[in-house]
């Protein structure tokens, strides 16, 4: 079938049933005759430019891309549903008589054709559609249609069905599932499909899977495996293709984790004959920082900080991931780390995506290591002139050992005199780019040298994620909290109580603690009819004459909301009504009360972000998460997940099972390939198998983990992990 009407954007336009375009030298061939064999990863030279175009929209310029361009589904064209029999929903095939085809321009310009198969009367609805189309469903011409069947007001109705005109009366029925390809605007799935054969035809499709090892996992072999997902047999299972557990869909799945271990593992050890300072294991600055401090390290903290100073020792970068719940204690293990590096005479940079984050740490650090004599420099984009060209010049002389900052940090015009760590806060949050641009700061004349690196995460990372995106990071774990800290009580209150709330939000203040009450949006939005800050604020100020009331978000300068902050956690403001700015890094322990608004719209990492801002005091705390209702299935569940659980690890286990990887990553950034077909919470064991198999090929079969990575990657694999 043809794939007709696609691309709501496009102008219609004339055009026949698409055929796979060929460059003049293939149309020209002999009959009977075959191109010459092309190389195992040749480009797709035999597309025509503008086919090649829209291949490399898809990312797919070689053979062997177009072998690992895998169906997202099939559909079943086996078989012909008498039109009475479709329900609503389902999507059926249809064969009949065009009996009536017109042009309608209400609602808007659509193309309307009615088809009879004897057991009754189906309208097809075409929004887009190009003349060759009006002409192809002229009165009188038999179609097969396939499409999901909707009820419209005249009945049974198909909209931007994929239909075919039957030239021969007896047109035979394919006798298997018919793949649908990932596509893009004037690519059709004929023309797809047409691809994929010549494809399967000319690429090397030789198993880099030494033998023994494939048998052992009871792998079928990668050839026979990608021609069943392109083309299944007639009795090939359809359930176990469509639900991706068919042994072919295993095979791929695998052979995705084994290239992406591979990568990984490769990239760990180029990192391990990098050059770096290493950074002796002083301690009087650290003993210094520890015996000021007014309370004790835990036993995690203790763990994870002599990993961190351990690493620090070697000669070659470290590349750790410090994860930790929300509150865990993650600052001052930063701090003693770099102390570590100004004690062996280099810097440190701490970086961390959002100013109001940045220079919560800036106050933390400066606060802690002024009795010790140390200059903490901070750098922001808000920075008056005079006050940044001093902290230029201390940060290059060396005069300030540790600088804190935001993106500012990694500007060119930022010179250290000589970097020896950088931390990198919610490191997910900032793009591939801008952390190795931090990363290149050695100092001068030092560019063969790399500084160290820690990355610091509140969201904690599921293991699959961990073991599959992280595989090429050492990864310490804060797994306990400090002491002292009380749990947060999770209320879900609709907002038809929202008085209630308020009244409770105020009891709270003037009892003498403080609270946070959270808005989604600043201004006013006509698509999502939201609470907003500034309308909460305003009600809050008429309602509660008597109270202290703060507003911050995003859009405040730097020196606006420096101002609100400093003084809710000096206890001058009672209430803060923000947006989700204060997502982490604010540390005000008698904050006891957060309200949420429109709970249902956030994710479950920022929920949990935003609830770890309370509670960190003695005090009892409670989150209440307003909600409006109806509530979505997703939404519903969401809640759900956040009322019953606590526990970080727990949350974004769920929320890897919610959302998938990419959002968690932050991978539009991150420069880390997303997995296409493996599912890290259902293919746990082939993960487990693939970082087996990774090192057994490295050592035992270079040359064979080469040939995979080139099949899989193409060369991108230098785009992982900077």
């Amino acid at each position: 079938m043809r794939s007709e009407g696609k691309g709501r954007n496009r102008k219609p336009k004339a055009g026949g049933a698409r055929q796979l375009p060929l460059r003049a030298s293939e149309k020209s061939a002999p009959a009977g005759s075959h191109p010459s064999p092309l190389t195992p990863h040749s480009s797709l030279d035999f597309a025509t430019p503008a086919v090649a175009e829209r291949l490399a929209k898809l990312g797919l310029g070689r053979l062997s891309d177009l072998v690992l361009h895998l169906p997202l589904r099939y559909e079943d064209e086996t078989r012909i549903t008498p039109i009475h029999a479709g329900l609503s929903g389902d999507t059926v095939q249809v064969e009949g008589t065009v009996v009536n085809t017109e042009v309608k321009f209400r609602p808007g310009r659509q193309l309307i054709c009615e088809v009879e198969d004897g057991s009754g009367r189906l309208t097809l609805r075409f929004f887009n559609f190009y003349e060759s189309q009006r002409k192809a469903l002229a009165s009188g011409a038999r179609v097969r249609v396939m499409g999901e069947i909707r009820q419209g007001f005249f009945g049974a109705e198909m909209v931007h069905p994929r239909f075919k005109v039957l030239r021969n009366e007896a047109a035979p029925l394919p006798q298997a599932l018919t793949p649908i390809y990932p596509t893009t605007a004037g690519l059709g799935q004929e023309t797809l499909r047409k691809l994929a054969a010549r494809a399967l035809q000319d690429a090397d499709l030789g198993d880099p899977l030494p033998e023994p090892v494939r048998r052992k996992l009871k792998l079928a072999p990668f050839a026979e495996s990608v021609r069943a997902l392109h083309n299944p047999a007639p009795d090939a299972d359809a359930a176990a293709l469509l639900g991706h557990t068919h042994p072919a869909w295993r095979r791929i799945k695998f052979d995705e984790l084994l290239a992406q271990q591979l990568s990984m593992r490769l990239h760990h050890e180029r990192r391990n004959r990098t050059r770096a300072h290493p950074l002796l294991q002083h301690s009087q600055l650290s003993k210094a920082l520890l015996a000021s401090l007014p309370f004790r390290l835990t036993r995690a903290q203790d763990r994870v900080l002599a990993q961190i100073s351990t690493d620090l020792t070697r000669p070659h970068p470290m590349q750790r991931l410090l994860q930790g719940d929300v509150g865990s204690g993650k600052t001052i293990v930063a701090a003693l780390a770099a102390l570590q590096a100004v004690e062996s005479g280099y810097q440190a940079a701490v970086m961390a995506p959002t100013e109001i984050l940045a220079e919560q740490h800036y106050r933390k650090f400066s606060s802690w290591l002024a009795p010790l004599e140390l200059q903490v420099a901070w750098l922001s984009g808000s920075l008056k002139k005079k006050d940044r060209e001093k902290a230029l010049a201390a940060t290059q002389s060396g005069d300030a050992p540790i600088v804190v900052g935001t993106h500012a940090l990694f500007q060119d015009e930022v010179v250290f005199r000589k970097l020896g760590l950088a931390i990198i806060d919610e490191q997910h949050r900032f793009g591939v780019h801008q952390r190795l641009a931090l990363r290149m700061k050695g100092g001068r004349n030092e560019r063969e040298v790399r500084p160290h690196q820690l990355m610091m995460s509140a969201t904690p990372i599921p293991r699959t994620l961990a073991m599959s995106y992280y595989a090429d990071l050492d990864v310490s774990v804060i797994d306990e909290l400090p002491p002292g800290r009380t749990p947060v009580a999770t209320k879900l209150v609709s907002d038809t109580r929202r008085d209630d709330v308020v009244q409770r939000v105020r009891d709270a203040c003037i009892a003498g603690s403080q609270a946070y009450w959270v808005c989604p949006l600043v201004e006013e939005s006509e698509v999502l009819q939201l609470q907003t800050a500034v309308d909460t604020f305003d009600n809050m100020v008429s309602t509660f004459p008597e109270l202290r009331i703060g507003l911050v978000h995003g859009r405040l300068s730097a020196q606006d909301k420096a101002q609100v902050m400093a003084g809710f956690q000096a206890g001058a403001i009672q209430l803060l009504v923000s947006t989700t700015v204060i997502e982490v890094g604010v540390d005000v322990p008698n904050a006891s009360l957060m309200v949420i608004e429109h709970a249902e719209r956030m994710g479950l990492s920022q929920l949990h972000q935003l609830r770890g801002r309370v509670g960190r005091g003695a005090q009892s705390s409670a989150c209440i998460l307003l909600y409006q209702s109806p509530l979505s299935d997703n939404a519903r569940e969401r809640l759900r997940i956040i009322y019953e659980n606590t526990d970080g690890f727990e949350i974004a286990r769920h929320d890897l099972r919610l959302r998938g990887p990419g959002e968690i990553l932050g991978s539009r950034q991150s420069g880390v390939p997303l997995l296409r077909f493996a599912d890290l919470e259902k293919d746990l064991d082939l993960l487990d198998a693939a970082r087996e198999v990774a090192a057994q090929l490295l050592r035992d079969h270079p040359a064979a983990a080469e040939r995979h990575l080139e099949r899989w990657l193409g060369g991108r694999q230098e785009l992982l992990k900077v």
